[in-house]
């Protein structure tokens, strides 16, 4: 005997592979589209069925897009000689909220962890080791999480970058705005001393 229809079941288990989406969560988000008129769930179900067909990467910084160059590469007003390396698109999309940085991007997907198999080869650093020799950059910017994988990734490129004509820089790390330092942990509040900026 089926408590839950196998239909929905199935639905449920699907959403379940979401990072973050639990059971609970999962069988939630289903009965919520199954509330929903038919209608509302064949737009989703379409948007999904498109979304493979529809989206490429970037050719030149290997960020989603649905042309062979993004919109950031392809704006001419952006710095295109200062290049913001990120892990993940979902990176440069965090990085593009804050309105600040102005340059481009370079999407690594992923970052280095030989645990998990993943060396620089199943990288986008060859990549960008040409782009950077094309020529026309000055500026690398490494992105990537203070996770240890992500820092081992910085401390790779930097190193591999070391002898490159460009500058390399690396996103400050410290105290977030409107944290009490005491509350700090102790490699945060370390980051943060080790990144102080002078006020001259």
């Amino acid at each position: 005997m089926h408590i839950v229809p196998p239909a929905l079941e199935r639905l449920i288990k699907e959403l379940g592979y979401f990072p973050g989406i639990g059971e609970k969560t999962a069988t939630r988000l289903a009965l919520h589209i199954l509330r929903k008129p038919a209608t509302d769930a064949k737009r989703l179900a379409e948007a999904l069925a498109e979304l493979h067909n529809s989206i490429q990467l970037c050719s030149v910084c290997y960020t989603f897009s649905e042309t062979d160059t993004c919109d950031v590469c392809s704006d001419v007003r952006r710095k295109s000689d200062v290049v913001c390396v990120v892990e993940e698109p979902g990176d440069l999309l965090a990085i593009e909220k804050t309105a600040v940085f102005k340059g481009v991007y370079h999407i690594l997907h992923g970052a280095l962890s030989p645990m998990d198999g993943i060396g620089p080869d199943e990288l986008k650093i060859k990549e960008l080791v040409k782009r950077i020799q094309t020529g026309g950059i000055k500026e690398v910017v490494l992105a990537t999480s203070s996770t240890v994988p992500g820092e081992a990734t910085a401390a790779y490129l930097a190193n591999l970058l070391q002898k490159s004509p460009v500058a390399t820089s690396r996103l400050a790390c410290g105290i977030p705005m409107g944290m009490d330092i005491k509350y700090a942990d102790i490699h945060t509040l370390g980051r943060a001393i080790e990144s102080r900026q002078s006020l001259d």
